[in-house]
């Protein structure tokens, strides 16, 4: 292959390589917030559902539009509630959109928090929200997670 033709392959290769990695609009990841969380007024049966206010605040250029997600909230490590919907709202660029995600308890993951709250003593809990928004597109997919303890102060 002669050198000029080379260096041609070679430079277009870059600038698809170039022009791909500029596609995704979402330089910063977006942010989820846990608003409220209340038992779903429908739910009813023997298992509960709950809804979880939720706000998605998108700190790039373009808006973000969310084709679904998928979720889940742990107590230390055991995932006690989870869901998943694909009915969700645009989140426009520079903004923020509060919606409504509806999720239902995992009896296994609660049995197993009991049994360990029952075996310790213990004044606070960690606890984890994760979160994977599906953005279509070549980055499909933006993992969020937020964790933190929470409980009663300890006694002095």
């Amino acid at each position: 292959m002669p050198v000029f033709l080379r260096s041609i392959v070679i430079a277009s290769m870059l600038a698809v390589l170039a022009a791909c990695a500029g596609l995704s609009p979402y330089d910063q990841q977006p942010e989820v917030n846990i608003t409220s969380f209340t038992l779903a007024p429908d739910s009813a049966g023997v298992v509960p559902r709950f809804n979880i206010g939720v706000q998605v605040i998108n700190p790039n250029r373009a808006a973000l539009s969310l084709n679904g997600m998928n979720y889940s909230i742990l107590v230390d490590g055991n995932r006690i509630l989870s869901g998943a919907t694909a009915d969700l709202p645009e989140v426009p660029g520079y903004g923020a959109t509060d919606f409504v995600i509806e999720a239902s308890p995992n009896l296994l993951g609660g049995a197993r928090l009991f049994s360990e709250m029952l075996s310790r003593e213990r004044n606070d809990f960690g606890y984890t929200f994760r979160a994977r928004l599906d953005v279509g597109g070549i980055r499909r997919y933006i993992n969020v997670e937020e964790s933190g303890r929470f409980g009663a102060p300890a006694a002095n």
